[in-house]
């Protein structure tokens, strides 16, 4: 039998013991002030998030992959920022595995997240090598699905870090770059979709924004890479340029049309004036790199 109970993620919030006889209206109050201690739990663990992203980066820099591994919530909200980075960032390469599969995202897989091998071949299946980086995510902290995924990281040489809502966690020794931080007992016993999800989705937020930043694919604070895939993201494209080089409506729409809604070919084009073979050869010398590719 697994013993949980020594686990902070799974102790009893005192504040709540009376949950169930409260009104709405003293639920949702209660559950907005035990959230306010989500921001002070990750600030305190901004050391620890800095050092993993700074490898992220290096991953991704040196072609690789970061690949968020996690069962039930926390492989969703690994999957979830995964997927978003796609038309954000025009990136594919992040990934997100969930124990059981991508059907487990909105049914779940029962024992799914108690097999190490599981998680071991679905790192397979995606070719894992050693330039990935794989991120375990578990509120528990203890997850023998992540844990496989780890160690399996470790053994063809990828970087390895973890996302986990306790201290002390038996996942933590089992990669190079731990997180780990602690928003308090849940509302509801056990309940870690609560604080310990939303501590994990504002980590994750700052993972991938911050590698995406790291490689290039945000200029100011403009997503200058976004790919353009309905009318919306169109139009974002267009706003994007025309603020990066103070253009008007018709100059950014005469480029982004000649190159096929790429706003940061534009971008330099507009800004240097030359053509677009040419601002792609800077983009290509500067690694993507806007700034350097204008100097």
């Amino acid at each position: 039998m697994v013993n949980i109970s020594n686990l902070g993620t799974e102790s009893i919030n005192e504040k709540t013991k009376d949950l169930d006889l409260l009104s709405v209206g003293e639920i949702i109050s209660i559950m907005n002030e035990e959230d306010l201690n989500v921001v002070e739990a990750v600030r305190k663990a901004l050391p620890q998030i800095e050092t993993l992203i700074k490898q992220t980066i290096k991953a991704y820099k040196q072609g690789g992959r970061i690949i968020y591994i996690g069962a039930g919530t926390s492989g969703r909200l690994g999957l979830m920022d995964a997927v978003e980075v796609v038309p954000t960032y025009n990136s594919d390469r992040f990934v997100g595995l969930i124990a059981g599969g991508d059907n487990a995202f909105v049914k779940a897989v029962e024992g799914a997240e108690d097999s190490k091998e599981l998680c071991v071949n679905d790192l397979k299946d995606l070719g894992l090598n050693d330039k990935d980086f794989v991120i375990g995510i578990a509120a528990s902290g203890r997850t023998p699905y992540v844990i496989g995924g780890l160690d399996y990281a470790k053994q063809v040489g990828a970087g390895t870090g973890c996302l986990c809502c306790n201290f002390d966690t038996e996942i933590a020794k089992h990669c190079d770059y731990p997180i780990e931080l602690s928003a308090g007992p849940e509302v509801v016993t056990g309940s870690t979709r609560l604080k310990s999800g939303t501590c994990q989705k504002i980590v994750l937020n700052m993972i991938s924004t911050a590698t995406m930043i790291g490689v290039g694919k945000v200029y100011g604070n403009l997503m200058v890479d976004v790919r353009a895939t309905n009318e919306k993201l169109v139009e974002r494209c267009r706003r994007i340029v025309m603020e990066a080089t103070s253009c008007d409506h018709d100059k950014a729409d005469e480029v982004l049309n000649e190159t096929g809604n790429d706003c940061k070919t534009a971008i330099v084009m507009i800004l240097l004036g030359i053509s677009k073979e040419e601002a792609k050869e800077k983009l290509a010398q500067s690694e993507g790199m806007i700034r350097e590719a204008l100097k």
